[in-house]
C-alpha cells in the first residue's frame, strides 16, 4: 500500500511539473509568437515609452531564453520581490502566484478570497449530485422497466437537457422572488460569519449545479448496476442463498462504483475554477468570476494563478481517486 501511495505521489508531482510547463508556454511564449511582449499583459497597461518597455522586459526576465524564464517562473513560486519600477517592491511569499498590477493585490490574496466560495459551492453540489444520482440510478438499475426506472430516467433526461443559465434564474424566480422561501442576500455569506445564512446563500446554487450532474450520475449508475447484477458471481451469490441486501450492497454496488469514482474525481477537480455560469447567475465571487475578470482585463498573473490552482485541484482529486480504488478494489495495490 505504501509503495502504491508513493508511486502515485511521484506521478502527481510529475504531472504538476508538466502542467506548469504547459501553462508557462501558453501564457508567456504565445505573446512572443504574436510579436508582442508579455509585459503588456503582466503589468496590465502599455509602457509609456519604448525605453520603459525595454526596461520592464529586462526587469521581469522576458528577454532571457525560455528555459531560463521557466526556471525563474518555478523558483519565483517559493517567494520573490515584485515591482514594475514605478512603485515600492512587494514581497510575495510562498506560494507566490505573482502580483496583479491592475488590482494592486497579490494574486495569492485574490485566490484565497475567492477559493472558499468555490470550494463551498463544489463540495455542497457534489454531495447532492452524488447521493441523488446514486440513489436514483441504483433503484432504476435494480428494477429495470418499472415505474421507478421510467420516472427516474425521464427526470434524468430532462435534467441533463436543461443548462444552468436556465435552471438558475427559474429557481431564483420561484423560491426567492415569488414564494419568498429563501432570502435575497445578494451573494455569498461566509460560514464563519453566519452558518445559517451561508447554507441558505448556497442552497439554490448547490441544487442548480447538482441538478445537471445528478442526471449524468443516475444514468451511469443505472447502466453499471444493470451490467453488474447480470454477472456470473452475482448469480453464484444468489445460488448460495445470500440475502438481497448483501448481494446488492457488498457484491453488486461495490463493483459498480469503480467507474463512478473515476468520473467523480474528474468532475469535482475540474469544477474548481470552472463554476463560472453558476457564480454569475447567483452573484458569487469565486474562482470562476475571478478568472472571467482576469480574462476581460488581460491580467496575466491572475490568469496564471487560477489556471495553476485549477490544475492542482484536478491532479489532487485524481490522486484521491487512486486511493479510493485501493479501498473499493484491493487488487489495484497488487
Amino acid at each position: 500500500m505504501i509503495r502504491f501511495i508513493v508511486s502515485r505521489l511521484i506521478g502527481m508531482v510529475l504531472v504538476l511539473i508538466v502542467v506548469s510547463l504547459v501553462t508557462f508556454l501558453i501564457f508567456q511564449a504565445v505573446p512572443l509568437l504574436a510579436k508582442s511582449s508579455p509585459v503588456y499583459y503582466y503589468i496590465g497597461k502599455a509602457p509609456a515609452t519604448p525605453e520603459l518597455l525595454k526596461t520592464l522586459t529586462h526587469r521581469f526576465g522576458f528577454d532571457q531564453p525560455l528555459p531560463a524564464q521557466y526556471w525563474s517562473y518555478l523558483a519565483g513560486f517559493f517567494g520573490k520581490s515584485i515591482t514594475d519600477g514605478t512603485s515600492a517592491p512587494v514581497q510575495c511569499d510562498f506560494p507566490c502566484f505573482g502580483y496583479s498590477f491592475r488590482r494592486n493585490e497579490l494574486v495569492s490574496t485574490l485566490i484565497v478570497q475567492a477559493l472558499p466560495v468555490t470550494i463551498s459551492l463544489c463540495i455542497g453540489a457534489a454531495i447532492l449530485w452524488l447521493v441523488g444520482g446514486l440513489l436514483v440510478g441504483t433503484l432504476s438499475g435494480l428494477k429495470p422497466g418499472s415505474f421507478t426506472d421510467r420516472a427516474g430516467m425521464t427526470g434524468a433526461l430532462a435534467a441533463v437537457s436543461l443548462p444552468i443559465f436556465f435552471t438558475g434564474p427559474v429557481l431564483l424566480l420561484v423560491f426567492v422572488y415569488t414564494l419568498g422561501w429563501l432570502p435575497d442576500n445578494g451573494g455569498y455569506v461566509d460560514i464563519t460569519v453566519n452558518p445559517a445564512q451561508w447554507f441558505l446563500s448556497l442552497l439554490l446554487p448547490w441544487v442548480c449545479l447538482a441538478f445537471l450532474f445528478a442526471a449524468l450520475y443516475a444514468r451511469l449508475t443505472r447502466s453499471n448496476v444493470l451490467e453488474t447484477m447480470g454477472e456470473d458471481y452475482i448469480r453464484t451469490a444468489r445460488a448460495k442463498g445470500l440475502d438481497r441486501r448483501t448481494i446488492v450492497v457488498k457484491h453488486g454496488l461495490r463493483a459498480a462504483l469503480t467507474p463512478i469514482v473515476t468520473i467523480f474525481g474528474i468532475d469535482i477537480g475540474s469544477l474548481i475554477g470552472t463554476t463560472i455560469i453558476t457564480e454569475q447567475v447567483f452573484n458569487l465571487r469565486g474562482l470562476g468570476t475571478l478568472s472571467i475578470q482576469a480574462i476581460s482585463s488581460l491580467d496575466l498573473p491572475v490568469m496564471l494563478g487560477v489556471t495553476v490552482v485549477a490544475a492542482f485541484a484536478l491532479v489532487v482529486a485524481n490522486f484521491i481517486v487512486d486511493l479510493l480504488y485501493a479501498v473499493i478494489d484491493p487488487r489495484v495495490t497488487v
